[in-house]
């Protein structure tokens, strides 16, 4: 089958209501982004401009989803509202089937800069999200000596934030996150700072830990060979307001070798045309 016909382009739902066809995949998906809208003043009082308008898009129960899109089109401002750290102004959010109306502990996320204590250790830090939840420390300390194995972290357990490189630290945020046990990680560029080879090694570590688990991720990203590595599907949203234009299903097998994904005719296939859905060529 040629790749352009696999290629969807996704229709905006009318205003109007939603057919059984749809609420059906609705009730079947884990997030539900159904026609939602979002607004911000402007500088200087001048009005509001829309950011993101008329957005509706699906995630299924354990799958992996990335957002590409040109700057300011709104791609982490959606995945904010995803999280129900950002109210919409229209339409509505599910996860699970139940109506988002703030943060969830079903949801974690992982943002492009870390939020490390400066005081506490690595180890502390990854920890203190799980201890705020109250989890059984038994639990916590029988999962942390492979989760910093992982993230290439054991080194560095009793070190502080400071002493580690920007990259280090990026891993020690996902770690907090991955700790907690979400059914849904939101991730937001959560590689940028990391350089090519270690980049490529946590894009594998995190298939391989999105495949043993029952783990449900929406990734934003800007870099297209990232997208079709990582990915099940790709979303390409529009120029502001933020709209999903296009819904790319990645057809790679798994599970995925980074050189023997790049050798494969359909990667680069995936990758021209999502580029030229970007405008890049």
């Amino acid at each position: 089958m040629a790749l352009a016909n696999m290629l969807r382009v996704v229709a905006r739902a009318p205003c109007t209501g939603v057919d059984i066809q749809q609420r059906d995949a609705a009730a079947r998906a884990m997030v539900s982004v159904d026609q939602v809208g979002k607004r911000f003043a402007a500088r200087g009082g001048a009005g509001a401009f829309s950011a993101l308008e008329d957005v509706s898009m699906q995630v299924r129960d354990g799958e992996f989803v990335s957002i590409l899109g040109p700057s300011g089109c709104g791609k982490s401002t959606l995945l904010r509202m995803v999280a129900g750290l950002v109210p919409c102004d229209d339409g509505r959010i599910l996860l699970d089937g139940g109506a988002v109306a703030g943060p969830v502990h079903d949801i974690g996320v992982v943002f492009q800069t870390s939020n490390m204590l400066p005081w506490l250790t690595v180890g502390a830090n990854i920890r203190l999200g799980a201890k705020l939840r109250n989890l059984p420390r038994e639990r916590i300390e029988a999962r942390l000596p492979a989760l910093l194995d992982t993230l290439g972290l054991t080194q560095f357990a009793d070190r502080y934030p400071h002493e580690l490189s920007g990259g280090m630290r990026q891993r020690a945020a996902i770690g907090q996150i991955l700790l907690l046990e979400p059914r849904v990680m939101l991730m937001d560029e959560p590689f940028g700072a990391l350089d090519a080879l270690t980049r490529d090694r946590l894009n594998v570590e995190l298939l391989r830990i999105w495949q043993q688990s029952t783990l449900t991720v929406l990734l934003v990203t800007h870099s297209i060979h990232e997208a079709v590595f990582l990915s099940d599907r790709v979303l390409v949203m529009s120029e502001r307001p933020g709209r999903v234009l296009h819904d790319v299903k990645i057809e790679l097998p798994r599970p995925r070798q980074p050189d023997e994904v790049k050798a494969d005719p359909k990667y680069g296939e995936y990758v021209s045309e999502l580029s030229k859905m970007m405008g890049v060529f």
